[in-house]
């Protein structure tokens, strides 16, 4: 059973949480709640929980405001916000689970499920550290992202990847140290997230790193040719638009 606690100010979005929790997420107890940053803090230095619900925008500051003041990050967060798309971006390239509000009852199960599906030895404190840090900065141009590769969560260099390509539901990472690592994240959701100056799927399986791409092949319908010598077919209807991007390099 995972002990849980929510952050919410609202009083009637805390109650509904509340209410979904215990409706939809029996692996989850509900050991406390708090509508502060500073009650919140209070809060999980007490209850010690291995998961906090926690609003991004209270009163008195932010979800991240509250992380920032606690020096024991060995909790699992979901972040619930109604509509902040910077700090969701931060949230994403964190590799940690956020809900919009109103909150979706399939989502919170969704998000719930990974939490108890992930190994008890997989520590979140450098994500919550990494996302601390990519919210300093100010902007949403990340040099860095987190990649939860089942058993470790591994912070990579953007400039470092070359390409991905898609495996079913994993997304496998090539990485210009000859690293191959397989993502539990679909390549759709990379495709979002990564920046589109810089990358681009050429094909419905592959997303490349235009900064790579070392030369391109007319034969058949055309191929890129990575970094690392990889050969990656362009499919037809992306090939005019992918020869400008490269074009425009």
């Amino acid at each position: 059973m995972i002990q849980a606690v929510i952050i919410e100010d609202e009083k009637k979005s805390r109650e509904l949480l509340e209410s979904l929790v215990k409706k939809h997420c029996t692996d989850v107890q509900l050991i406390g709640s708090a509508d502060s940053v500073e009650s919140g803090v209070e809060l999980i230095r007490k209850m010690k929980p291995r998961l906090v619900f926690l609003d991004i925008e209270m009163p008195d500051g932010s979800g991240f405001d509250l992380l920032k003041a606690l020096s024991d990050l060995s909790f699992e967060v979901i972040f619930t916000t109604a509509s902040d798309k910077y700090a969701i971006n931060a949230i994403k390239y964190s590799a940690l689970d956020y809900l919009l509000k109103p909150i979706d009852s399939e989502e919170l199960k969704a998000a719930v499920q990974r939490i108890v599906e992930k190994d008890k030895d997989l520590s979140p404190v450098e994500n919550l550290k990494f996302l601390l840090q990519n919210f300093r900065k100010g902007d949403e141009q990340y040099s860095r992202i987190t990649l939860p590769t089942g058993n470790a969560y591994e912070i990579v260099n953007i400039k470092e990847i070359i390409r991905c390509e898609a495996d079913g539901n994993y997304t496998v990472f090539f990485l210009t140290d000859k690293r191959k690592m397989v993502v539990t994240m679909g390549l759709k959701h990379y495709e979002d997230l990564l920046p589109p100056n810089d990358f681009f799927r050429i094909h419905n399986h592959h997303l490349v790193n235009v900064n790579h791409v070392s030369r391109v092949l007319k034969e058949d319908g055309g191929y890129a040719i990575m970094s690392d010598g990889s050969k990656i077919e362009i499919s037809r209807r992306k090939k005019d638009s992918f020869l400008e991007r490269i074009h425009n390099l």
